[in-house]
């Protein structure tokens, strides 16, 4: 008989999941998705249910990685919130189940996975594709995701200046409070990315806050933001003039308002880099546009499961 399924809380997984850990593994699985199709890895493109009285989305993301045995599903809302909203931008939960018996093993909150997933696919792309001893990050937005890719990129990267813009002067301002190093704010996001290296979008926006006549030749633009193909954060003169890489061309394709309305045409996935099957145009203008999958989110909910019955064990063997 099954064992009934845990429960892992926000708190837990904040002590669980360490970035130098979680890399590897989403290398790993990104590197196996771009194999092509395979039983090894099957991640169709995320299901998406409009609620359109509270403007928002529910997507249902299922990923199997047969090899791996970890067969899981993440559930997430997220929403198109006007300036000023108390409201989350995004809630989420990540089901973990016995491929075997088809019980839940685990239901782990997706926040914190969430963040901590995307931004270390930013950060994947940037080792990839970031120009050698890039010296200034810029980061557009100030929310979960500007903290959790704040966090990833100055734990792996030595930048000597780091910019945050958002559209208020108090996001910006409880962003700088919320993290450990000295960050500069800007009154403008084109204040923020000129002449920097790296730059991040992780906003709410809906059309371009980042334009191609504001980014330095050979920077790496990793965009987050703007899931629905009509949606953007970026130009279409950044999109057209930049190599562009993705998690899934198929997502890209059916998702991506900045990879659908510039009609841009997508180079590679990034496990096609990893794989080597593609090269890294570290010396061109490139574009990661992130999407998110759900064999991110199920790597990630299988090393907090692994390490959160290991801690487990060794409390009820002491």
């Amino acid at each position: 008989m099954a064992e009934p399924p845990v429960s892992i809380r926000h708190h837990e997984i904040q002590r669980l999941l360490l970035y130098k850990e979680l890399i590897p593994r989403l290398e790993d699985a990104l590197g196996k998705f771009s194999k092509g199709h395979s039983a090894e890895v099957i991640q169709p493109v995320r299901t998406t249910v409009h609620l359109k009285k509270h403007h928002g989305f529910l997507g249902v993301m299922p990923s199997y990685m047969e090899n791996d045995g970890i067969l899981c599903a993440k559930l997430l809302c997220f929403y198109k919130r006007e300036d000023g909203s108390t409201l989350p931008g995004s809630q989420a939960t990540v089901v973990l189940l016995d491929p075997e018996y088809g019980n839940v093993k685990a239901v782990v909150d997706g926040q914190v996975i969430t963040v901590m997933r995307t931004a270390a696919a930013s950060a994947i792309s940037a080792k990839l594709l970031m120009p050698p001893n890039a010296e200034v990050l810029a980061i557009l937005g100030s929310g979960r995701q500007a903290l959790g890719h704040y966090n990833v990129f100055t734990e792996i990267f030595s930048f000597k200046e780091v910019r945050v813009w958002s559209r208020t002067r108090d996001g910006a301002e409880r962003f700088c409070r919320s993290v450990d190093g000295p960050v500069t704010i800007c009154g403008s996001a084109e204040e923020a990315v000129k002449g920097a290296d790296a730059i991040v979008t992780v906003t709410r926006s809906v059309e371009p806050v980042l334009f191609g006549h504001w980014v330095k030749p050979g920077a790496h633009v990793a965009a987050v933001g703007a899931c629905r193909p009509d949606w953007r954060e970026l130009d279409d003169l950044l999109m057209k003039d930049a190599v562009v890489y993705v998690d899934s061309r198929e997502a890209a394709a059916a998702e991506s308002g900045d990879i659908i309305l510039s009609g841009t045409k997508v180079f590679a996935e990034l496990g096609e880099v990893l794989n080597g099957t593609k090269p890294a145009h570290k010396e061109k203008t490139t574009v990661f546009k992130s999407l998110g999958l759900g064999i991110e989110d199920a790597v990630s909910a299988q090393l907090v499961f692994d390490k959160w019955k290991s801690s487990h064990q060794t409390t009820l063997d002491s």
